[in-house]
């Protein structure tokens, strides 16, 4: 599993940080970004409801 945020697509609603903080973090910008050795998806179940809650859709699981 990997995980993936179009940052073309963030608006920084930091929905992502506040279902999985152990994954996500906002940059300086307030964008989101993935916490270092989290891309492969290895969070568990918070990963997939932090993409549920994304309101634009930006982040992908594969």
């Amino acid at each position: 599993m990997r995980i993936n945020i179009d940052t073309d697509v963030c608006i920084g609603s930091g929905q992502c940080v506040l279902a999985a903080p152990t994954v996500f973090t906002q940059d300086d910008d307030g964008f989101s970004e993935l916490l270092p050795d989290h891309e492969d998806g290895t969070a568990g179940p918070l990963v997939g409801e932090a993409a549920r809650a994304c309101p634009v859709q930006a982040i992908t699981i594969t």
